[in-house]
């Protein structure tokens, strides 16, 4: 697997705005590099709370901060990044291979999460040393 954090990047979102407020939207294969199969969010995260703590095998994730702020850390198994979300103007992509971790939630907020793939148990890899084990480390 030759996936490492510099295949992740954030992704600027059109941004329409006049007195009554901004719009932007996703679409898929042109904001998104991939066809979206499932939306989910996650919110009312207690404080001091992590979430994710996995790889996937397949899917590839776009996450937005609609609302608040996080922090999301991406590990490709040698070298660590984190990106902060805080903005609803802009997300994270993340290919599949990598270990990601949200954390550091704000009071409301509001992440949402594109992904390539229904859910699907067999593509998560739960454990850092089998996420070790299946990049060859």
């Amino acid at each position: 697997m030759n996936t490492t954090i510099n295949d992740v990047k954030i992704i600027d979102l059109p941004i329409f705005g006049d007195p009554r407020g901004n719009l932007s939207f996703i679409e898929e294969e042109k904001q998104v590099p991939f066809k979206i199969k499932r939306t989910y969010w996650i919110y009312d995260v207690p404080g001091g709370q992590v979430r994710g703590g996995h790889a996937f095998k397949n899917q590839l994730e776009f996450i937005v901060a609609l609302s608040g702020s996080f922090d999301i850390v991406i590990d490709d198994g040698l070298n660590k990044q984190t990106y902060s979300l805080s903005r609803s103007f802009y997300g994270l992509y993340i290919p599949h291979g990598l270990w990601r971790q949200m954390e550091n939630f704000s009071t409301n907020s509001l992440a949402m999460i594109l992904s390539s793939t229904l859910y699907s148990e067999e593509d998560y890899i739960r454990k850092y040393p089998d996420f070790l084990n299946y990049k060859g480390l």
